[in-house]
């Protein structure tokens, strides 16, 4: 069963992830600043979206309990190089 991603947003920036997958849930803290917004989704999507987006891309490359509990979108280039030009592919 795919994992169930739910993006709550805390402010303009903050986000609140909820993944749900095999009976249990994992929560994230994520910050996207307005720049690295313009720079992945130049306006195409709504930020809540690219937080989903990216999620669904991590969550192809490891567990929900992998994921750090906080943490800011772009740390996940460091960890996959393959992030942005891959996110937005998939924005477009």
């Amino acid at each position: 069963m795919a994992a169930k991603i739910e993006v709550e947003k805390v402010d303009n920036s903050k986000f609140r992830v909820r993944v749900s997958e095999s009976g249990s849930e994992t929560i994230h803290n994520v910050t996207v600043s307005p720049t690295d917004y313009t720079r992945l989704a130049n306006g195409k999507v709504e930020p809540e979206e690219l937080v989903r987006q990216s999620f669904e891309f991590i969550l192809e490359r490891e567990t929900k309990e992998s994921i750090l509990t906080r943490f800011d979108l772009s740390a996940i280039s460091r960890y996959f190089q393959e992030y942005e030009r891959e996110i937005k592919r998939r924005l477009s």
